[in-house]
């Protein structure tokens, strides 16, 4: 299935702005190492935020959390742990995911999956 990069830039931008709303400061975006990539890099307290956005304009193919499957955990982890070895001032991370649904005449729905690796 193709995305609609359109759709992605939309969520990211409102992913921004839902953080910035819940008092994380946000460091990066789309953050890249090799092949890997964070959509979303925030800080809150002490604690560093890696995050993967997931946005969705229907429920045709599921709810936009739906998509982060394993291989996409890992992969996230892998980047997570060498922005941290690059920022070594992080001593706590939390890998998060922020699934976002567009439906036409609408707010869009927000739905923080914290820590998914414990």
């Amino acid at each position: 299935m193709a995305e609609d990069p359109h759709l992605g830039s939309v969520g990211e931008w409102l992913a921004v702005r839902y953080f910035q709303s819940k008092g994380y400061v946000v460091l990066e975006t789309n953050w890249r190492y090799a092949r890997f990539e964070i959509d979303l890099i925030a800080a809150r307290g002490k604690v560093l935020h890696i995050v993967e956005i997931k946005t969705r304009a229907s429920c045709r193919h599921g709810l936009p959390e739906d998509s982060v499957d394993a291989r996409k955990v890992r992969r996230l982890m892998r980047a997570g742990a060498r922005y941290m070895y690059l920022h070594p001032q992080w001593i706590q991370v939390q890998y998060d995911v922020l699934a976002i649904s567009i439906f036409r005449d609408r707010e869009p729905e927000f739905f923080l999956i914290e820590d998914i690796w414990e």
